[in-house]
């Protein structure tokens, strides 16, 4: 019964703690996402040629701040104004588009904030192809805001989580150890060793920290399965990288954590006199 609850404390624990670790990454995963997913629209000259479109964006894909760039002709930018409309704007301009060919680029996340956004823009204006550089300053400062925030309580929640899920198992392991005090005074005073001695404790309790993990990968697995039914979008930001690192992290703290917990208890106990175990 004793091992039955320290098993179910210490696996409750490594829920806890996968969950940290799940969110923690995910969230990283997301703002990433979120960040190369920011548009600039470089609008070029009204005697830029497609060719021409076509290699300067060649050369802009060659820039380490340039994630993915795609040319949009004066026709396919008529096409989808027409569609978003629902009229065809030449009908109004004798026949003449209004619309000049026009590059969209996304840059990669470690650009994607103010001061990097600022001289890329400058850099692009200075292109004789090029005459503006459009992007939503107003919406990257709230975004680049947001995250930050964002970030910032997210390490506290896993700060404030790690303290509490240590603390739960270390009073698993030392109310287990506790109910055996008597038994470990009396193997010292039959001259066992404190290594002889502190390996059945030991042994135990990485038996339940292996059993716990394993409890808790499967328990975490199986929601991360059911949220990627629900909605597959989960799946661009839960990827199977943070899936193994999840589960790597849940084994070694099941180990770890009861491991040094048990060592440090059992030591406790072992240097405590004999008039201090009835209190």
């Amino acid at each position: 019964m004793q091992w039955l609850t320290s098993c179910i404390s210490t696996t409750l624990v490594l829920l806890l703690l996968g969950l940290v670790v799940l969110f923690g990454l995910s969230a990283r995963k997301l703002s990433q996402s979120v960040r190369e997913n920011l548009t600039i629209t470089l609008l070029l000259d009204d005697d830029v040629e497609t060719p021409q479109a076509d290699t300067l964006a060649l050369r802009l894909q060659m820039e380490p701040y340039v994630r993915n760039v795609t040319v949009i002709s004066s026709e396919q930018a008529l096409k989808e104004e027409s569609e978003r409309m629902g009229t065809d704007p030449t009908e109004f301009l004798g026949g003449e588009n209004p619309y000049t060919a026009s590059i969209e680029m996304t840059v990669a996340a470690d650009y994607a904030c103010t001061d990097s956004l600022i001289w890329i823009a400058k850099e692009l204006k200075g292109m004789w192809q090029v005459t503006d550089v459009v992007y939503q300053r107003e919406l990257v400062d709230n975004l680049n805001r947001t995250l930050q925030q964002a970030t910032v309580v997210l390490a506290i929640l896993a700060l404030l989580l790690m303290i509490i899920s240590v603390v739960l198992i270390n009073n698993t392991v030392r109310l287990s150890v506790y109910a055996r005090r008597f038994t470990i005074h009396t193997m010292r005073l039959v001259g066992a060793s404190w290594a002889f001695i502190r390996w059945p404790f030991l042994k135990r309790s990485l038996g339940i920290g292996l059993t716990a993990a394993v409890i808790a990968d499967v328990l975490l697995l199986g929601g991360v399965w059911w949220a990627l039914q629900q909605d597959a979008f989960i799946g661009t930001i839960v990827t199977t990288e943070i899936i193994i690192i999840m589960a790597a992290a849940v084994l070694v703290a099941g180990f770890l954590l009861t491991f040094v917990c048990t060592w440090l208890s059992v030591g406790q106990f072992l240097r405590m006199k004999e008039a201090e175990m009835y209190r």
